[in-house]
């Protein structure tokens, strides 16, 4: 077990206890915890390119702590908090049972473990904006962007990057499947 594989772990055990905060409407601690499994994830990447500490394990556990902290915040946001519409969170359920469907075929196929891309981390970046921007509704619930609130303007943004990101990564999985090994 290495360092950024622990702080992968940290990650997954911060996602119970920021459903509850946020369920709770304690935002600003849920916003920190929110913050803290962000900074984890960088700092775990950091870590493990630097000092060449990269496992297969890390490669799946990584991306899977991020996609279950944004699931958890975007499921308690709209059905808890009533602030994002059903509608966009099972679009973005869809798309990430898809992806790890897909991953999971690569790996099972070829044993390809899927990486990050830029338009992955993108995504991740613009879907944390999103979320603290949803959480903290005021002040920018408020502020207005072609007549929709900031915030949500924001997170349909963050879902038009998520869909952008599925059709990239739809793409490369075409690509590896049609690849002989």
């Amino acid at each position: 077990m290495n360092i950024p594989n622990i702080l992968t772990i940290l990650r997954f055990l911060l996602i119970p206890v920021f459903a509850y905060f946020l369920s709770s409407r304690n935002y600003l601690v849920a916003v920190l915890l929110f913050l803290a499994g962000g900074l984890t994830d960088v700092l775990d990447g950091y870590v493990a390119r630097k000092y060449n500490l990269i496992t297969s394990w890390g490669k799946i556990a990584d991306p899977l702590a991020d996609k279950l902290m944004q699931i958890t915040a975007v499921v308690i946001l709209s059905l808890v908090l009533k602030i994002i519409p059903i509608e966009l969170v099972l679009v973005i359920l869809a798309k990430e049972a898809l992806m790890g469907l897909g991953a999971l075929v690569l790996y099972r196929q070829k044993k390809y473990v899927v990486s990050a891309n830029w338009y992955g981390k993108m995504t991740t970046v613009i879907f944390y904006l999103a979320i603290i921007m949803l959480i903290f509704d005021e002040p920018f619930g408020r502020w207005r962007l072609l007549g929709i609130a900031v915030n949500q303007f924001v997170f349909l943004i963050a879902v038009a990057a998520a869909l952008f990101a599925f059709f990239m990564y739809f793409r490369s999985y075409l690509r590896i499947k049609q690849e002989k090994h």
